[in-house]
C-alpha cells in the first residue's frame, strides 16, 4: 500500500474552478466515503479549503487509483474531467509525505506561512477518523504532518512573515482607508473564519465592530466575544452603509453583497468565501475597493506579506520538512522490513524445534539437563547466525531502495510472504478499520 494525493489548488487552478470543486458537509462526507469505497483505496481523506481541495488515500495501485479518484472529484463537483484535468497534480509515495508536510508547514498556502491550514488538516483527520475512513497509514502520516507543521511555525518566523488571509486582508484594508482603529468594521458571517477575523479586528484595535448572520443567535454570541454588536441579517443594506470596513465569508452559494446595496464612498470590501460572497461588479463604484481570493492570487498578496524575513523563514522551514520527510520515510521503510524479519525468525524457530524433536525421537534416554542444554546451545546459534542479517537488512531497509533487501530475503529464506502480511494485520488490527466494520 502506498501514499496518493490528487488535488488542485490556487497554485494550479483559477477560483473560479476552485468554487465549482469545493465540498463542504454533507457533500464532503460523501466524497470521503465515495472514495474509500474505491476498489484500489483503502484510507481516505479529503482536505477542502477556500483554496486547495486535495484527497488523501492509501492505494494499492498507483494509475488506476489516480484515474478512480480523479473521476469522483469531477463527478461530485460537476466538472468535466477535460476540463478539470489540466489542473489537478498527482503526488505519490515520497512526494506525496513531502506535500503533505509542505501543506501543514504554510510553504504551499496562498499567503506562506499562515496557521489556518493547519486547522483545516487536523479538522480533516477528524472528519475521516468519525467517518471510520482512515486507519493507521494516513492516521500516522497526517498526525506527523501536524507536528511538522508546529514545529515549524515554533523554530521559524513564518508565522510572523507570512500573516493569514485575514491579517493580510486588514494590511490591505489600511492602504486603502489609513488607519483602521475609528473605523466601524462589519463582519458578514458567523463561522471559523469570521471568529477569526472578529478577533484579529479586536486585537487590531478596531472597537466599533458589528457581526450580522442568517442564524442571529450565531451572530449575538460572536459579537459577545469581541465587544462588538450583533445585526439582524434583514439589516443587511442598512449596515453596509454605515461601515467603513467589511469582511465576509459566509456559506452562502449565491452572492450575498451587489452593487446596488452600496454608495459610492471610500470604503473597502474584503471577501474571504468560496465561492464569492461579494459581486465583483462593486469595484465599478467609486471610492469602492474590493480584494478577494482572486485578486491576491494575482499577487497582491505578495506586496502585502514580504517584509524582508519570509524569504530566509521559508529557506529554514524547507529545511526542517526536508530532514521530517527523510526521517519519517527512514522509519516508515524499516517498518516495512519488520514482518520478513519476524517471518524469518519464525522459520528458524519452527526449524529448531523440529530438530529438536528429531533429536529426543532419535535418542530417547538422553538426559533432561543435556536435553536442555543442547536446546539452549542450538537456539544460541541460530539467534546469534540470524542477528547480523537482521540488523542488517532494518539498516538497509532505511534506504530508498530498502524494499528490495526484504525481498532478497524472502527469496533466499524461502520465506513465506503470507506471513509477513499476517504480522501486518495483527499489527493494524486495532487502529485500522476495515471497510465493512466502519459500516461501509
Amino acid at each position: 500500500m502506498s501514499v496518493l494525493v490528487v488535488g488542485l489548488s490556487h497554485r494550479t487552478a483559477p477560483v473560479a474552478l476552485l468554487e465549482r470543486v469545493s465540498v463542504s458537509g454533507d457533500a464532503l462526507v460523501k466524497l470521503l466515503h465515495d472514495v474509500q469505497q474505491d476498489d484500489h483505496v483503502a484510507e481516505a481523506m479529503v482536505v477542502s479549503s477556500c483554496n486547495r481541495v486535495e484527497i488523501y488515500a492509501e492505494v494499492d495501485r498507483f494509475h488506476a487509483a489516480v484515474t478512480g479518484v480523479s473521476q469522483l472529484l469531477s463527478t461530485h463537483s460537476g466538472v468535466p474531467m477535460e476540463q478539470l484535468a489540466s489542473h489537478l497534480y498527482v503526488h505519490y509515495e515520497d512526494r506525496a509525505v513531502e506535500h503533505l508536510f509542505s501543506v501543514g508547514s504554510g510553504l504551499d498556502s496562498m499567503v506562506v506561512g499562515e496557521g489556518q491550514i493547519l486547522g483545516q488538516v487536523r479538522s480533516a483527520l477528524r472528519l475521516a477518523q468519525e467517518e471510520g475512513t482512515v486507519g493507521s497509514t494516513l492516521n500516522e502520516l497526517v498526525q506527523q504532518s501536524l507536528r511538522v507543521g508546529k514545529r515549524s511555525h515554533t523554530e521559524t518566523g513564518i508565522d510572523r512573515a507570512g500573516a493569514s488571509l485575514v491579517g493580510v486582508g486588514l494590511t490591505l484594508a489600511e492602504r486603502a482607508l489609513g488607519p483602521i482603529q475609528g473605523k466601524r468594521a462589519l463582519v458578514v458571517g458567523a463561522g471559523s473564519m469570521s471568529a477569526l477575523t472578529a478577533a484579529t479586528l479586536q486585537r487590531t484595535g478596531v472597537t466599533d465592530i458589528v457581526v450580522i448572520n442568517r442564524t442571529h443567535d450565531r451572530a449575538v454570541r460572536l459579537a459577545q466575544t469581541v465587544g462588538g454588536r450583533a445585526a439582524e441579517f434583514g439589516d443587511l443594506t442598512a449596515e453596509l452603509a454605515e461601515a467603513d470596513l467589511v469582511i465576509s465569508c459566509t456559506g452562502a452559494t449565491d452572492v450575498v453583497i451587489t452593487p446596488d446595496m452600496l454608495t459610492p464612498r471610500a470604503m473597502f470590501l474584503l471577501d474571504l468565501a468560496l465561492p464569492h460572497d461579494v459581486d465583483p461588479a462593486v469595484r465599478r463604484l467609486p471610492g469602492v475597493t474590493l480584494i478577494n481570493l482572486e485578486s491576491m492570487q494575482d499577487g497582491a498578496i505578495v506586496a502585502a506579506t514580504d517584509d524582508g524575513g519570509l524569504a530566509e523563514a521559508v529557506t529554514a522551514v524547507r529545511g526542517i520538512v526536508a530532514d521530517e520527510v527523510s526521517a519519517y520515510l527512514s522509519a516508515e521503510r524499516a517498518a516495512r522490513v519488520t514482518p520478513t524479519v519476524v517471518a524469518l525468525r519464525s522459520k528458524a524457530a519452527q526449524v529448531v524445534e523440529a530438530e529438536l524433536g528429531r533429536l529426543v525421537s532419535r535418542v530417547p534416554e538422553i538426559d533432561g539437563r543435556v536435553r536442555d542444554e543442547v536446546t539452549q546451545t542450538v537456539r544460541r546459534v541460530v539467534d546469534k547466525l540470524l542477528h547480523e542479517p537482521t540488523v542488517r537488512v532494518k539498516q538497509l531497509a532505511e534506504s530508498p531502495a530498502g524494499d528490495h533487501y526484504a525481498e532478497a530475503l524472502r527469496e533466499l529464506f524461502n520465506l513465506d510472504p503470507k506471513v509477513p502480511d499476517a504480522v501486518r494485520r495483527v499489527e493494524t488490527v486495532d487502529t485500522k478499520p476495515s471497510k465493512r466494520e466502519a459500516g461501509l
